[in-house]
């Protein structure tokens, strides 16, 4: 079986960041966010990955040069225009000649989702498409599914009323479908597989869905990407240089990364070659490559600072984003 992954997106949320590295090629816990969602999907049955690609393109090409990512092959889809969701399972299952049931994965949604028990299910149900649900508190940023006693999908609301929404499970990013929904998807313009494809088969009775309680975050905004990468805290690595009197704690820090005396770094990303001055502070932020805290500054609340960029000595940045200099 092959996986479509989804990655073609601009990564907004997380900018500056993702001015030179697009979203899913930035890393969790000193891995890109790609190779973390498809390493697990081997284990699952599946033996090939197609990158559905349309954002930045050649970073991926440059970082798989030889066709393998995570263990497993991939293919490339680069779509000439941005075609949605929909749009783009459907050129990418298209240009790898998929005609057997395959699954989708969103490139940004770290899980430790049992893929293997979705696929049953679905074919179980001898479903058309099968969908992944998760709980969240506030399901009005998402498409939320109910479903009757054997999972059939009612109907697909997508963003709703946080008060008006009738189940709090919502769509996972994680798809079984079988080839027929591509012939669903019609070509030459943008196709939303929440808004127009999923109501659809739903319509029609094939769609199901399927709930699970596992691990689950969309590492899209800086709140979330911060949260993805704290849980494969470890200690600093022999490359980092952390002066005496610093306190580095329960952060993801990258190689070459330096800290000096009487810093602080507390709950925060900080990339290769990051840099950390005397004094200053940073916590819950993240920062890009090379990035610069001078002497004394702070940075905090959900702060990202851009790859190359440079806090001044004494200056605070609280819940801000600083681009780097030659953006």
């Amino acid at each position: 079986m092959k996986a479509v992954v989804l990655v073609g997106g601009e990564g907004t949320r997380l900018r500056p960041l993702t001015f030179t590295t697009p979203k899913q090629m930035l890393p969790v816990g000193g891995k890109p966010m790609i190779e973390r969602v498809i390493g697990r999907l081997g284990s699952y049955g599946i033996t090939g990955v197609v990158l559905s690609l349309g954002y930045k393109p050649d970073a991926f090409l440059k970082a798989y040069p030889d066709g393998r990512c995570a263990g497993l092959a991939i293919e490339y889809a680069v779509e000439a225009e941005p075609l949605d969701t929909a749009g783009a399972i459907a050129f990418a299952a298209r240009e790898a000649g998929i005609d057997d049931t395959f699954a989708v994965l969103n490139g940004d949604v770290l899980t430790c989702l049992d893929v293997g028990e979705l696929i049953r299910f679905h074919k179980d149900r001898e479903a058309e498409a099968t969908i992944a649900l998760t709980p969240v508190e506030d399901p009005s940023r998402f498409g939320v599914v109910p479903t009757d006693r054997e999972g059939r999908v009612i109907e697909f609301i997508e963003k709703p009323a946080r008060d008006e929404a009738p189940t709090n499970l919502i769509n996972a990013g994680t798809y079984v479908l079988e080839p027929s929904v591509i012939e669903r998807i019609p070509t030459g313009r943008r196709v939303s597989i929440e808004r127009e494809t999923f109501p659809a088969i739903a319509k029609d009775g094939a769609l199901y869905a399927l709930a699970s309680d596992a691990y689950w975050v969309d590492a899209g905004t800086p709140a979330t990407y911060l949260a993805a990468n704290l849980r494969y805290v470890a200690p600093p690595g022999p490359a980092v240089d952390i002066e005496d009197g610093a306190k580095v704690t329960s952060s993801v820090i990258g190689d070459g990364v330096k800290v000096g005396a009487g810093a602080v770094v507390h709950e925060s990303v900080l990339f290769d070659r990051a840099v950390v001055g005397a004094g200053a502070e940073v916590t819950s932020s993240i920062l890009g490559r090379g990035a610069v805290v001078e002497k004394d500054a702070v940075v905090a609340d959900l702060s990202v600072i851009g790859d190359e960029a440079v806090v001044p000595a004494n200056d605070q940045i609280v819940g801000g984003r600083l681009p780097s200099s030659n953006e």
